[in-house]
């Protein structure tokens, strides 16, 4: 059981998109996502078909992302819980829905042109998420105030 937010969480979930036919059939995707998760940053590469790569990164790196999601833990929490239970998104927590409805977006970036490649590869993105549905996680415990 792989525990979220972790490496190995994020390696487990790029292992089985990998092994999925429906990531390559959404076609190509070059951009690299940032996923920020409360005081954790991670780098997750995609070329062509694949997630060629994912590694911790420090925060101040999330600026050389493309773009990276940012929301609160209990939302993270809920989106792949609710993924692992239907094996997909329910409409609210997808990640179109989910940045839709943020006041500023959780899909963030300094250059528009780069943060462009949520929208254009936002199929890839879901569908890497989607893969979470195949492993169990463990989640960390709450945030103490």
């Amino acid at each position: 059981m792989a525990k979220f937010p972790s490496i190995e969480w994020f390696k487990a979930i790029q292992d089985v998109a990998n092994g999925d036919d429906r990531l390559r059939k959404l076609g190509t995707c070059d951009a690299v996502m940032g996923v920020k998760v409360r005081d954790k940053a991670y780098e997750i590469t995609f070329e062509a078909f694949d997630c060629t790569g994912v590694r911790e990164i420090s925060e101040a790196d999330l600026a050389n992302t493309d773009f990276y999601l940012d929301m609160p833990y209990e939302t993270w929490r809920e989106m792949l819980e609710n993924i692992k239970q239907n094996g997909k998104p329910d409409r609210q927590y997808t990640l179109n829905t989910i940045d839709f409805l943020a006041p500023e977006g959780f899909a963030k970036s300094d250059d528009q042109s780069k943060k462009d490649s949520f929208y254009r590869y936002g199929q890839t993105f879901q569908q890497f998420f989607n893969a979470s549905a195949e492993i169990d996680t463990e989640f960390a415990a709450p945030a103490t105030a």
